[in-house]
């Protein structure tokens, strides 16, 4: 591969998965690249699960980006799910073609920063500012001063201050509903070997009433672990301290069958998280010489799974408009128009997922096959994504 010519030194605001995949970019590029990441500890124990494409994993180990060896938990198949009316049982609702790559945010985060190489990853080094000098480029300015770069990269996530140079006062907004994170040890499942059985092959979507819970098993440290997503109204009165796990397990002892309901509230949670539902996207996504990656540039609804698949996706064509040239700018101009449309594609997706599986909520116990086919077809309007690709490719149990 021909070194590049449109960028000789890169720094990177952020060391998490989106600030070490731009390195992995830069670096594969033929640039020196610095990452400044401002927390002092490790990172792989942040974050739950996540999923990515089979065909995006698979062109990441082949280009290098992850070790072939990192472990994943694939699957081919959406299993959608409610409780029976009137009871506390599980009724079926339908199957169809999805496959997908689940992950360990940890795992991942590890292969791309071994994958980073001979990058200068500087761990406790917050910025302080970011501005432009003379000639185009930009500088960085941390405690130790400061240093100059032809591109900067804002990968500072979801409240980047980098973004702020690039559109001023953007803030997310808020969707009104929040998800419930967590993974619990397979240990929560010993007594319920169906619900066992059918995650080994499938992802699942519980839907409820103004709401969804979202299961899949991921590799965890020695045996894997059960992630989760649920999706719902926030509790009356909430404390930002509070811890979430008691509202999760009563959310899921309200609405869920009883298997599921038991299977949240079962032993101790490895990590559990609340966050707020919110999305933005950027009106452009670079701006010689800054650009932003991942949740800077902009944040979906989780309903896309796509924030860590972006963050990937924007290091790959990071790499190539720095390999095409024939200098910083203009690579950051194609930069700019490919991944602002993206990004904005699934912001507007995202919209779309979250009025159908928690905001206007279908009757889920009165859907079947055809009935969930329909409502999805209606949902995505001809819009392409890799988890719902396929309604009415049902899979046979």
């Amino acid at each position: 591969m021909a070194a590049a010519t449109t960028a000789s030194r890169i720094g990177v605001i952020g060391g998490s998965i989106a600030g070490c995949a731009a390195a992995v970019a830069g670096s594969r590029a033929g640039a020196d690249v610095t990452v400044y990441e401002r927390s002092g500890a490790e990172l792989q124990d942040r974050g739950f699960g996540i999923v990515i494409p089979p065909p995006l994993h698979r062109e990441l180990v082949g280009s290098g980006y992850l070790d072939a060896e990192m472990e994943t938990a694939p699957v081919a198949t959406r299993v959608w799910l409610t409780r029976e009316p009137g009871g506390r049982s599980t009724r079926e609702l339908a199957r169809q073609s999805s496959p997908v790559t689940p992950c360990n945010w940890g795992l991942l985060w590890r292969s791309l920063r071994a994958s980073a190489g001979a990058v200068r990853y500087l761990r406790g080094e917050p910025v302080t500012s970011v501005g432009t000098a003379p000639g185009g480029r930009a500088v960085i300015t941390t405690a130790r001063g400061e240093e100059r770069y032809d591109i900067v990269v804002g990968a500072d996530g979801h409240a980047s201050r980098t973004r702020q140079l690039l559109a001023p006062g953007l803030t997310p907004e808020p969707a009104g509903y929040l998800v419930w994170r967590g993974a619990i040890p397979l240990s929560a499942l010993a007594d319920h070997p169906r619900e066992l059985e059918l995650l080994r092959g499938a992802w699942v979507t519980l839907g409820f009433p103004r709401g969804h819970g979202i299961f899949y098993l991921i590799p965890g440290a020695g045996d894997r672990l059960l992630a989760y997503a649920i999706y719902g109204r926030p509790p009356a009165s909430q404390d930002a301290d509070a811890d979430p796990g008691p509202y999760v397990r009563e959310l899921a002892k309200e609405h869920f069958p009883a298997a599921w309901a038991e299977i949240v509230g079962h032993g101790t949670h490895r990590t559990t998280a609340c966050h707020p539902v919110a999305d933005l996207q950027v009106p452009r996504a670079a701006r010689a010489p800054l650009l932003l990656a991942g949740d800077a540039a902009g944040v979906s609804r989780p309903h896309t799974a796509s924030g860590a698949v972006k963050a990937l996706q924007d290091a790959l064509c990071l790499e190539r408009v720095l390999r095409e040239g024939p200098t910083a700018a203009a690579a950051l101009e194609r930069y700019a128009d490919e991944r602002t449309a993206a990004g904005a594609h699934l912001v507007e997706l995202g919209r779309r997922m979250g009025r159908a599986q928690v905001e206007e909520t279908p009757d889920w116990a009165a859907m079947g096959q055809a009935e969930v086919d329909d409502w999805f077809r209606g949902v995505l309007a001809g819009t392409r994504h890799y988890l719902y690709e396929q309604p009415g490719a049902g899979v046979t149990a």
